[in-house]
């Protein structure tokens, strides 16, 4: 039985750190800005933008900002009851082993600690019921993730390398056959080969960082539909409506109206 402890998002922490201690208790850390360096049972891991980093209970944890620089993430606190012969039926919580690894959608991950983290503040009515819930699938999205097949670290890193790309430019026209220069292979290898290692295309990849950033500046700029489509690289605005309805659910208007950013995990599920 899984037993949620407490939930933290660290928003850019100056002189971010923790010492030296054996934990009692599992934790989960999904990044989403910057890099944050920890020492595990004498082991430098550098964790960064996008990784998952898994540190089992009992193990010896020190963490701190990497090179004074914060970083933006969430952690997830938790044990386990004693589990007797069978364990959890969870290979990698039953290995308490340290892992960091990536996943296909880590922006559903994010809303997912985003919700949960809103959760754990608040008082409303089934909260520890809702938590568990949130927890169990990020915790069977690590596990689903780690029993796929081996990618070969050159398909990893192409794939890398066109999501970097991506990150930086999504506001710019995007064509395969640019993704697939960077990279020195075909058109249908390079959109074949992001899929298999994150899930969905590169096209849906900038569609779904596009109307990320639509909805924060919706709710939190005074730029009009218009100029938020344009900035974004929409130039045919009711364009802009199809793709921001097609991926939250809503009409950029409806959104606003809706007023609340806290569950937007629809986008990239």
């Amino acid at each position: 039985m899984i037993q949620l402890m407490s939930v933290n998002f660290d928003d850019y922490i100056p002189n971010w750190r923790t010492q030296l201690e054996t934990l009692a208790y599992n934790v989960l850390v999904v990044v989403r800005e910057g890099k944050v360096r920890y020492e595990i049972n004498g082991e430098e891991i550098i964790a960064e933008k996008e990784d998952v980093l898994f540190i089992p209970q009992a193990a010896q944890r020190s963490g701190g900002n990497w090179n004074g620089v914060p970083h933006q993430k969430h952690t997830i606190l938790f044990t386990l009851d004693d589990q007797g012969t069978t364990g959890t039926g969870i290979p990698f919580l039953d290995a308490g082993q340290c892992l960091k690894f990536n996943l296909s959608h880590i922006q559903y991950a994010y809303h997912r600690c985003e919700r949960l983290y809103e959760e754990m503040r608040g008082g409303k009515s089934y909260r520890n019921m809702i938590c568990l819930g949130i927890l169990q699938e990020l915790i069977g999205m690590l596990a689903r993730e780690l029993e796929k097949t081996e990618l070969t670290p050159s398909k990893r890193k192409y794939a890398d390398t066109i999501k970097s790309y991506l990150l930086e430019h999504y506001r710019e026209p995007i064509e395969i056959d640019r993704l697939a220069k960077l990279i020195q292979r075909s058109s249908n290898y390079t959109a074949a080969l992001f899929k298999e290692v994150y899930g969905h295309s590169p096209i849906r990849y900038m569609h779904q960082l596009r109307v990320h950033e639509a909805c924060s500046l919706l709710l939190q700029s005074d730029m009009n539909i218009t100029h938020i489509a344009h900035y974004l690289g929409y130039y045919d605005t009711s364009y802009f409506y199809r793709m921001f309805k097609k991926y939250t659910g809503l009409s950029p208007t409806d959104y606003v109206h809706q007023g609340d950013q806290s569950d937007v995990s629809m986008l990239f599920t």
